[in-house]
Order: structure tokens, then sequence, then C-alpha cells
């Protein structure tokens, strides 16, 4: 059951400690830039990555565009830092009310200004990966690598090119996984 996976999930973010995060294999794939990126993401959200890019060699991936953009997917969330509480929101609001969730989660032309600090949460979740891919490249990730943040929320899709198809595949299932 998925409500079940969600909750082990907000269980392991709760009590990760920070010397569990130090993974000097996964580090070692990313640049000084990325690897400032990568340590200032909360540590729910390292563990996260660390676990994706531990779960793909197992799968004896060895594409570096793949390893790194497991590990830096969710950076985009560093414009707002939620609190556990707010991204179980996000979560059950997603599970009951997706469409909803998407709702809130848009943002206006004006930005974050003059909006509902409850909103905030929608927002990071929505555009997160846009935000990621950007703060990505701009450490100096491959193009691949950036259009593979930017998608990673978004399933595969039939007319991509066959390699990043392929890759977007794998990342959005150990994403889901995760």
């Amino acid at each position: 059951m998925r409500l079940r996976y969600r909750l082990r999930q907000f269980w392991r973010i709760l009590s990760i400690k920070e010397d569990q995060l130090e993974d000097e294999q996964a580090l070692v794939k990313l640049n000084p830039e990325q690897r400032t990126l990568f340590t200032q993401m909360q540590p729910g959200e390292q563990n996260h990555a660390v676990i994706m890019f531990h779960s793909l060699l197992e799968q004896g991936e060895t594409q570096p565009d793949l390893l790194v953009a497991a590990l830096l997917h969710d950076v985009g969330k560093l414009r707002y830092r939620m609190s556990p509480l707010e991204r179980a929101m996000v979560v059950l609001v997603k599970a009951v009310m997706p469409g909803q969730a998407h709702r809130w989660g848009e943002l206006l032309s004006a930005g974050w200004d003059g909006l509902p600090s409850w909103r905030k949460p929608f927002i990071v979740a929505e555009h997160h990966a846009e935000w990621g891919a950007e703060m990505a490249r701009q450490a100096g990730v491959s193009s691949l690598t950036e259009t593979l943040i930017r998608e990673h929320h978004h399933p595969p899709c039939q007319d991509a090119d066959i390699k990043e198809n392929n890759l977007l595949r794998k990342l959005w299932l150990v994403d889901n996984e995760s």
C-alpha cells in the first residue's frame, strides 16, 4: 500500500543521523560545485538521493549522467526548506486530491509574494525539478543530466530520444521506489 510506504519513508527521514550521509562512493561522482549543492540539501533528501544512487548501482547502472541526476534530482528544494509536517501535508493532499495539490502548486507571476505560507510546500513540490535543473546546470552538470533532473517527475514519453527516455525511466522508477 502506498500510504504504508510513505509512512516508512517519513519515519526514515526523521531518524537519519548526520554520519549516515557520508557516502564517498556517491560524492566522488560530483564536482566541487555539485557536491556543495548536495551537502546543502536536507538530510532526508540526501539520504533519498544516496539510496537512489545505490539502487541504480545494484541494477548494474554505471552511466555517469544518470548517477549524478540521482544525487541531485531534488536540489531545487533548496529554495524552500520544508518541515516534515509540510512534506506530509503535500504527500497526503497529492494522494487524496492530486488536482488540488497541482492548483495550489501553481506559482503566480508575482512569485512568492502575497502567497499564504501553507501554499509554499505545494509550489516546491510542483517546481523543484525545474529549479533543480537550473541549479545543477550552473554547477556544471551535462545537458543530459540537466534534462533528467528537470523531467524526473514525469513518466517517460514515447517521442523522446531513446537513450534519454531509457535513462529517465530508470531515474523515475528508483525515485518512486525509494
